[in-house]
């Protein structure tokens, strides 16, 4: 099984405030994202999800929802083109645990939408 590397990864409290501040804010269906495009600031894309413990208690399905966002984007990340410099944050916005194939159709429009987004 492949993975992100650690540097796709968003980490860091200053990299996330700025996300937060400069970002810009959407959703789709079951998710909700934040994402900034800044091209001299990155060598690559990274990503962050978020889910909520309001909605799940259990880390259980926390940890399976994670799972399921992080391999939808890793498999649709290409959809953003050779693009550089563009971090976002998938947030995870229903009580219903979706399912894998519903949470790649919305990181796949979402990804699409972004892309669009920065091209023009």
């Amino acid at each position: 099984m492949e993975g992100l590397s650690k540097k796709e990864r968003l980490c860091g409290k200053s990299a996330i405030a700025n996300l937060l501040q400069k970002g810009r804010f959407g959703h789709e269906g079951c998710l909700k994202f934040c994402w900034h495009y800044d091209a001299n600031a990155t060598d690559c894309n990274r990503m962050m999800v978020s889910v909520s413990k309001r909605f799940f208690k259990r880390a259980v399905k926390r940890n399976l929802l994670k799972r399921r966002l992080r391999e939808a984007y890793r498999r649709s990340k290409d959809l953003l083109g050779v693009t550089c410099g563009c971090d976002i944050m998938f947030i995870y916005n229903s009580k219903e645990v979706a399912d894998y194939k519903e949470i790649k159709e919305a990181v796949e429009k979402i990804m699409a939408y972004v892309k669009d987004k920065i091209d023009s």
